[in-house]
């Protein structure tokens, strides 16, 4: 059955930041880098399933999640179980295989490579925690967050685990999410000065790890101030750039997500974006967004496969609809995203 939704590219205007976008379709097998035509130049053929999305390296690689099979937290949202590097010729470069990961990943300078694990909750303290409904655990569990980091002979020399650090008095599950995850952690990256950002959506706080000392350094968020982000970054001014997914919220039936960027040493919002019409920017589950050099952003509306570019007056000047339709989880037949990411023609990653 032909799909009714539209697809590809529907708009583009010379204000957009002129590059390549890469992105993933869950469900699916192939990774996609299209030009600002939405035509690909370029697609990369994974030997498993997508587990939420990938980059491209410096080096012209493909660092992406995958999905493994009876994976034994396979029914959470963001579940992986291995990370593949491939080469341009869609050869596998390097692989490590957890059946914990979940989300995210970050390739380090020096080779490493973070990544978000799932660890049990001790018992006593998941007990202290507040919020989320009641006797939700998953088999009398609750899960928690673990970030390390992998070097390339796949041994753990670093490890953060979440329950060590986070407070069960001030992160606060959200009053109507299920008991059988603390934090959800869903995003990660590492700043410049060789510490770790985090999202936390389940919390609903966007918090700075000191990676040598292991402690919480800055926190943002606190429901309804912040609510249910996907994804944050740093941003080259020091500011924060936020995806909101926005949804649990009294008085918006179906969500109202937004983009913030927010000051670090105020706490202040000092830009966004949204709809005036909020079902018309949807994001519960997935999304991303991403800076590019010419102050633009771009946004990946995941949920409804939509990625789009505005400027910082709030137009949009790209848009483009993903094509490709897969059957993933629960969501039945769908082209939903998790990341999009555009690339400048002087990336070196695509010089290889």
């Amino acid at each position: 059955m032909p799909e009714v939704k539209p697809s590809g590219l529907s708009l583009y205007k010379r204000e957009a930041y002129k590059g390549y976008t890469l992105f993933a379709p869950l469900g699916g097998r192939e990774v996609y880098l299209v030009d600002m035509a939405g035509q690909p130049v370029h697609i990369w053929k994974m030997p498993v399933e997508l587990g939420s999305y990938g980059e491209l390296l410096p080096n012209g690689n493909l660092l992406y999640a995958a999905k493994t099979s009876n994976a034994p937290l396979g029914d959470f949202d963001g579940a992986g179980g291995s990370i593949l590097e491939l080469g341009r010729d869609s050869n596998l470069v390097w692989k490590y295989e957890d059946q914990y990961l979940h989300h995210a990943f970050s390739r380090l300078p020096n080779g490493n490579t973070l990544v978000l694990r799932w660890i049990k909750t001790p018992e006593e303290m998941a007990q202290k925690v507040k919020g989320g409904l009641p006797n939700t655990e998953k088999d009398g569990v609750m899960w928690g967050d673990a970030i390390q980091e992998i070097n390339p002979a796949g041994k753990v020399v670093w490890e953060w685990k979440a329950y060590e650090h986070l407070n069960p008095e001030v992160d606060i599950i959200c009053s109507i999410c299920f008991r059988n995850q603390w934090s959800e952690a869903n995003s990660l990256s590492v700043t410049y000065d060789d510490n770790i950002l985090i999202s936390f959506t389940r919390t609903s706080q966007i918090a700075l790890i000191n990676k040598e000392t292991g402690k919480i350094d800055w926190r943002f968020g606190e429901w309804p101030e912040l609510v249910h982000p996907h994804n944050a970054c740093l941003l080259a001014n020091g500011n924060l750039l936020i995806f909101e997914a926005g949804v649990h919220i009294i008085g918006y039936e179906a969500g109202r997500a937004r983009i913030l960027e927010i000051d670090r040493s105020t706490g202040e919002v000092v830009w966004w974006y949204d709809e005036p019409s909020a079902v018309d920017f949807i994001a519960p589950t997935k999304g991303n967004c991403q800076r590019l050099p010419n102050g633009n952003i771009l946004i990946c509306e995941g949920d409804y496969g939509r990625i789009f570019e505005v400027n910082r007056n709030k137009e949009i000047v790209w848009e483009y609809i993903n094509p490709y339709y897969h059957e993933y989880q629960k969501y039945g037949r769908n082209n939903t995203l998790s990341h999009a990411y555009r690339y400048g023609p002087d990336y070196e990653g695509l010089k290889s």
